[in-house]
This record gives structure tokens, C-alpha cells and sequence, in this order.
């Protein structure tokens, strides 16, 4: 299974957003168009909300990719 290691700058990022910066999709419209299809989980669960707040230590999965959301290295 692949897996993506996002390394995250500031509190959260917006779930379309994520798999369009993860090269996952072309756009946050297009990322929207995906978590709607019901085939994005976010920690073992669907998630439909296309604009929730993905935080530091979460896990996506999108198929059999998954995206690991790691903590800012230049913080702490």
C-alpha cells in the first residue's frame, strides 16, 4: 500500500485541499468532487465533508493510498 507523508504547516488543512497538494487531484473542486464519491476515509471512516479540518497524526485514505499527516518539523 502506498503511503504519502504530508507534513503539515499550521493547525489543520482542509480535506479537498490535502488531496490536491498530495498530487491526488487537479484542484480543490476536484478534491471536493472526490470526498463527495464517498471513496475518501478519514481514520477508518468515511467522511463526506469536503472542507473538514485534517489535523497533525490523522490518516486519509483514498483507495489504496494512504496520506499520513505528520506535525510542522518547525514547530516545537
Amino acid at each position: 500500500m502506498p503511503i504519502i507523508e504530508f507534513e503539515l504547516e499550521g493547525d489543520y488543512v482542509e480535506l479537498n485541499m490535502l488531496l490536491k497538494l498530495c498530487g491526488l487531484c487537479d484542484s480543490g473542486g476536484a478534491g471536493k468532487k472526490l470526498v463527495a464519491s464517498g471513496t475518501v476515509a478519514v481514520d477508518r471512516q468515511i467522511e463526506l465533508r469536503k472542507t473538514c479540518k485534517i489535523h497533525a497524526g490523522q490518516t486519509v485514505r483514498i483507495g489504496d493510498m494512504d496520506i499520513h499527516v505528520l506535525a510542522d518539523a518547525r514547530e516545537g
